[in-house]
């Protein structure tokens, strides 16, 4: 019985699939990057980068999938990140799927291999790794034990409702490899909604705005720093507020690269604007 599981394994994951459905932006970047794009069939409709994505059908949003469109591509598998009660659906009817996690470092490494296995581009996998594991160097040991926070939006005002990197998502991943902290210390995972005092209480070092649509807002960066100015905390005091406003900012995926370059930038201007050497 082993060896015929065995046998399982092995044959799903040297059987190479030539119609596949992306069910997250990040799954459909990841298969771009490693020059599979032929073999996607249909993607969400937030998948939009590169733009030749969307030529590719679209199947509904990352939380509301059109099982009918689905089913109308007739795919061989389906790529989708946790979706438990969809998958089962898609399972029923003799479509196969492949869930991925993309919530932290290793598990997005681990994603883009395992795709990369899948559409037979496992060398072009494996050279985009190595060059995250770069990235990932060289953002350690630029400064240690600094309360870093992430704020995710477009906050003109600090009230109410400030979305902040949680527990179990990669923004906290990246800050802990760095040898630094999540300003915000829980259990809750995902995006945690703070207030004005609860900002406060947290006295982080290190403030990252992250704003990737902050043209569709029609706001500017001078407004979402604006309410940083007078918070009474570290980050605001010797002037550690930063912005990432670039598209892949909130991505998970290759791209992941680009992001890593913009945190080690901020990282090394912190330490160069550090006054408690």
């Amino acid at each position: 019985m082993k060896y015929i599981v065995f046998l399982f394994v092995i044959f799903s994951y040297s059987f190479s699939y030539e119609r596949i459905v992306a069910l997250s932006p990040s799954i459909n970047e990841i298969i771009y990057a490693l020059d599979a794009q032929n073999k996607i069939i249909g993607n969400t409709t937030y998948s939009r980068f590169p733009k030749e994505s969307n030529s590719k059908q679209k199947v509904g949003g990352y939380f509301s999938p059109s099982l009918e469109k689905i089913i109308a591509l007739n795919p061989d598998l389906v790529i989708m990140q946790k979706h438990y009660k969809f998958m089962k659906k898609l399972n029923k009817l003799g479509i196969k799927t492949k869930v991925v996690q993309i919530n932290n470092l290793e598990n997005i490494k681990k994603s883009i291999l395992d795709i990369g296995t899948i559409t037979s581009k496992k060398d072009k996998a494996l050279n985009i790794v190595k060059e995250i594991n770069l990235k990932i160097k060289q953002i350690q040991n630029i400064v240690k034990d600094k309360k870093i926070l992430f704020v995710i939006g477009h906050n003109t005002s600090l009230v109410k409702r400030i979305f902040v990197s949680g527990s179990n998502l990669y923004f906290e991943s990246i800050i802990n490899v760095s040898g630094n902290q999540n300003a915000y210390q829980s259990t809750v995972k995902g995006q945690p909604v703070l207030n004005y005092e609860n900002i406060i209480a947290l006295n982080a070092d290190i403030v990252i705005l992250l704003s990737p649509y902050i043209k569709e807002n029609n706001l500017t960066k001078k407004e979402l720093l604006e309410p940083w100015k007078d918070i009474p905390i570290k980050a605001s005091k010797n002037n550690n507020i930063y912005f990432i406003d670039a598209k892949y900012a909130g991505m998970p995926s290759d791209r992941i690269i680009y992001f890593l370059d913009d945190f080690k930038n901020i990282l090394q201007r912190y330490k160069k604007n550090d006054t408690s050497k």
